[in-house]
């Protein structure tokens, strides 16, 4: 008879725990869990970054959490050592992909697709012998996929919009190139959070006032350098 009262204790014990845990975990149905370790950032200049309840310095408004999209687009970009840079001379593709951007920030379709015949050639000029067969497919994979985006804004001479979203993707290939192989010129890596939610707004500049590719008179200045390059 005490067993059966003893196992009968244990088991309302076991449902108790249970249902407490069911109750628990139907509490957090539909709640958005902050990390407390979460980077924010200011939407207009994304350079600014703080805790929770910050302002930004630069025009006052609320940080806000760092989309964890645009943390997975962003290439890293570090310096490189003097035998890898020397393999690939990047600064001639790296200057016809400025001649896009430049274009687009200035709503220049057309002008954004003659440049892009000479991104291409910049390119094709590479010897790719040189290239050590460690980093020969990082090389392959970037510009191939950057020549079929360049292509594609070749192609869309009167879509400015399309050729923002290729040039977006092109822009990411340009980084990698340079996160690669390194450069001689005195580059910038900026970030709108506005375009595409905030997913590929990530462009590389010569200069250092904010000239918007994605946007162009639109909005002109919308975003923030992430990085000063060499």
């Amino acid at each position: 008879m005490k067993k059966v009262i003893l196992s009968s204790f244990l088991l309302a014990l076991v449902l108790l725990s249970c249902n407490q845990k069911n109750k628990e975990e139907k509490s957090t149905e539909g709640q958005v869990i902050v990390k407390t370790d979460a980077k924010y950032s200011c939407p207009m200049h994304p350079e600014v970054t703080g805790t929770k309840g910050a302002v930004c310095k630069e025009c006052g408004m609320d940080l806000e959490p760092v989309k964890a999209e645009a943390e997975e687009t962003q290439v890293e970009i570090t310096a490189v050592s003097a035998a890898v840079k020397a393999t690939v001379t990047t600064e001639e593709i790296i200057n016809g992909y400025l001649k896009i951007k430049n274009a687009l920030a200035k709503d220049n379709a057309k002008d954004a697709a003659a440049a892009a015949p000479a991104f291409i050639k910049a390119v094709e000029a590479t010897d790719t012998k040189k290239i050590d067969a460690a980093l020969l497919t990082k090389y392959l994979n970037a510009t191939d996929d950057a020549k079929k985006q360049a292509e594609l804004i070749i192609k869309n001479a009167d879509k400015i919009d399309e050729q923002r979203m290729y040039f977006a993707v092109l822009s990411k290939d340009i980084t990698i190139l340079i996160a690669t192989f390194g450069t001689d010129l005195k580059l910038y890596q900026d970030y709108c959070p506005m375009y595409n939610e905030g997913k590929s707004g990530y462009w590389i500049s010569e200069m250092k006032d904010i000239k918007n590719p994605y946007y162009g008179s639109e909005m002109l200045t919308c975003g923030g350098m992430i990085k000063e390059i060499k």
